[in-house]
């Protein structure tokens, strides 16, 4: 394949991606997007710093000429060369494994590539925990949260998915925020914000020094080590899984029974979160924008529920 029709298939393949779909750098791991592409170059812009940098068509001519030869080591591409190094590999001509990148059509597949993460899988946790709010929200707005017993399998098991996504994924947004406020609240003092307010509070969390430490210190009070001493769990389940001992001999066990989340669509909730989308969009009129309206207002009430927890 010539150098243009290279360039054209490449440009091709990068317009194709889905929107908000990511690449990542060889080596690095950096994320990046495709933003546009033009005759001489391809504008890509870094999600972890924002910078924006063009890869010109030309260096992409000299860096096929290099894999013309044979293969390139990934490690020792330099950091300027690894995003033309992920690019290349969506061609349909060169594929890249963990240690070096190649010209290989019978194993490249146009449109893939190593190096790429799809729409569903690149967006940060703040995004997909707003995400997760928006189906969360539009569920209870179409069943009775109140009356679990009336809602239908495949509802009170969507419900109940979503509803531990929002909570986990909220609770790792939360700790992120804990820590940047942490650095900003000094002792005994309170930020406000719009939605309330919060303080420093501190816990202490003990942990048992070592054996020796502990038993050295109640020799020297004359304090009996056996009064601290008992069983030890860990070595209590060897024992049970080597011997004949029975665990009802040893052990009161109480049963728990709850529901565990397995397993969880991802593909299927971006599908759904992007089919409300578009089907927004096709409106016309004041049915759009009143649509449009109640979606934002759902992301309000959504952003006071969660500042709330």
């Amino acid at each position: 394949m010539g150098s243009d029709d290279t360039w054209i298939t490449l440009r091709r393949q990068c317009e194709a991606l889905e929107p908000r779909a990511e690449l990542v750098t060889p080596v690095s791991g950096r994320p990046f997007g495709i933003e546009r592409t033009a005759d001489d170059r391809i504008v890509v812009r870094f999600g972890d710093s924002g910078e924006r940098r063009p890869l010109w068509r030309e260096q992409f001519v000299v860096f096929f000429e290099q894999l013309a030869d044979g293969s390139i080591p990934l490690a020792t591409l330099p950091p300027g060369v690894e995003p033309y190094a992920s690019i290349a590999t969506l061609t349909g001509s060169y594929t890249a494994d963990d240690d070096e990148i190649r010209y290989d059509p019978e194993e490249a597949t146009a449109g893939e590539s190593p190096f790429l993460v799809p729409a569903v899988a690149a967006r940060s946790t703040p995004e997909r925990v707003h995400d997760d709010a928006l189906l969360f929200a539009r569920q209870l707005e179409r069943h009775d949260a109140d009356d679990p017993s009336a809602l239908d399998t495949d509802s009170a098991t969507d419900l109940y998915v979503l509803a531990s996504d929002v909570q986990h994924g909220s609770n790792r947004v939360r700790r992120s925020i804990r820590n940047a406020l942490l650095e900003r609240l000094g002792p005994d003092q309170q930020l406000h914000g719009r939605y309330g307010t919060v303080r420093r509070t501190t816990r202490e969390r003990r942990q048992p020094k070592d054996e020796e430490t502990i038993f050295d210190v109640l020799d020297e009070r004359g304090i009996p080590r056996e009064w601290v001493t008992g069983v030890d769990r860990d070595k209590l389940d060897v024992v049970l899984a080597v011997t004949d001992l029975e665990e009802s001999e040893v052990y009161d066990v109480d049963e728990d029974v709850y529901v565990q989340k397995t397993a969880v669509d991802e593909d299927e909730k971006y599908s759904r979160l992007q089919g409300i989308a578009d089907r927004i969009d096709e409106l016309e009129g004041p049915e759009r924008e009143e649509l449009r309206a109640e979606l934002d207002d759902i992301e309000d009430r959504l952003e006071d529920a969660l500042s709330a927890g």
